[in-house]
């Protein structure tokens, strides 16, 4: 097993940040606080997007606040999405 987890990007987040996943050091980020710092130290230029409320899911159950995350994780963040 490697020291990584896995970070999914969907709808407009992922057009903005150009990917639609990234392998993240567990080393560096141990929680979902810790993963929005690293995001923005990561893509500087896309800070406005990733300062927006976002949702966050941690193996597909939705979390709010700080969660730890550990080494085979799957991550998504995603915006709200409103419907009418």
């Amino acid at each position: 097993m490697t020291d990584t987890f896995k970070l999914k990007f969907f709808a407009r987040l992922k057009d903005e940040l150009g990917t639609a996943e990234l392998d993240v050091p567990t080393q560096q980020v141990t929680d979902t606080d810790a993963l929005k710092t690293w995001l923005c130290e990561r893509f500087p230029e896309r800070q406005a997007a990733l300062q927006r409320p976002l949702l966050t899911a941690v193996n597909h159950d939705m979390v709010n606040g700080t969660t730890r995350l550990k080494a085979g994780d799957e991550v998504a963040l995603f915006p709200p999405v409103t419907g009418g």
